[in-house]
């Protein structure tokens, strides 16, 4: 257990070991769980997604950044940023998720040279993501549209990253599938939310070759319902209080039931304290991975401390690594 000075009401480890985290399993699927989400896929790929680039934002480190916006699942029109090399062609292509509350910046650098991105911000979230009836707040989005699987935001953000990756495409053609003898399978990145969306969505698109996952949220929705928190799950808890059939959508949505589909490279960067996404769930997410994996483990999450800085620096360098090796 790692433990941190904190004034927060609870224990952000939730008194487990480290062994123990590396034992949390994923619950058992709903029988047509991989039925559901394949149709939501072939769904979202059938989408025009007609990206349009704005006008050049920012140029460093080689990259041109432009404003995107394109075309979701329902007919909804998203934004974000494009990342590409300022000259020749991109060798690699990423789709980089954001944390709840979506993101206002296109970010630090890109985890590999010589590489192209989008940032997209999905449905709800961040000032490029803002769709009419759809929450921007993460404790009201989280719940939103929850009374069906068919309904709930969770599924078609998760189909935002595919047309996400499907404009990629269209915006940087030497990274689509037909790009060429030898195109590049693409790379994801997420954090928080966009790890948990990451894991969801990747099982089912063989258009990526490798994953990197940071405290990835909605592992073992049965177990973090009993688990307090200050992120989204204290309101999926507070939800499921006086709606406990809602556990019955949340099947679907379980981010390590998906990582036992899920057969990339990945790695996943789980901490041991985190108040917001508990630790449980993120460990759940790296065991049931059902491909090669590998771990580094933080001392927490969502949580400033002094050691902060060099996990970070740590994990961006064995992210590149990793990237290099799967992706290169």
């Amino acid at each position: 257990m790692t433990s941190f000075a904190h004034d927060l009401p609870f224990d952000p480890s939730y008194g487990y070991t480290r062994d123990e985290l590396l034992s949390v399993p994923a619950p058992a699927a709903p029988d047509d769980f991989a039925a559901f989400w394949r149709a939501r896929h072939d769904e979202a790929l059938k989408v025009a997604t007609e990206p349009e680039i704005g006008p050049l934002e920012d140029e460093r480190d080689g990259l041109r950044i432009h404003g995107v916006t394109f075309t979701s699942v329902g007919g909804v029109r998203l934004g974000g940023w494009l990342a590409r090399p300022a000259e020749g062609a991109a060798e690699h292509g990423f789709v980089i998720g954001h944390g709840y509350g979506g993101r206002q910046e296109p970010g630090p650098d890109l985890p590999l040279p010589r590489s192209a991105a989008i940032l997209p911000c999905v449905r709800g979230m961040g000032g490029r993501g803002l769709w009419p009836g759809i929450p921007d707040v993460a404790d009201v989005h989280v719940r939103h549209g929850i009374e069906s699987r068919d309904t709930y935001v969770i599924g078609d953000c998760v189909a935002d990253l595919w047309c996400a990756a499907s404009a990629l495409g269209e915006l940087v053609p030497e990274l689509a599938p037909g790009g060429g003898p030898g195109a590049p399978r693409l790379g994801y990145l997420g954090e928080s939310f966009g790890g948990g969306l990451g894991a969801l969505a990747l099982p089912w698109d063989d258009r990526f070759g490798a994953a990197q996952l940071t405290v990835p949220t909605f592992g073992n929705h049965p177990l973090r319902l009993t688990l307090r928190c200050v992120g989204s799950g204290e309101s999926l808890r507070a939800y499921h209080r006086e709606h406990p059939q809602v556990i019955e959508v949340l099947r679907y949505f379980d981010a390590a039931t998906a990582a036992a589909w899920l057969r990339l490279p990945t790695l996943v960067a789980a901490a041991l304290f985190d108040p917001s996404v508990p630790p449980p769930g993120q460990f759940a997410v790296h065991n049931a991975l059902a491909g090669p994996r590998e771990l580094q483990v933080l001392s927490a999450g969502h949580f400033e401390h002094e050691g902060l800085a060099g996990e970070a620096a740590r994990l961006r360098g064995n992210r590149e690594r990793f990237f290099r090796a799967h992706l290169g």
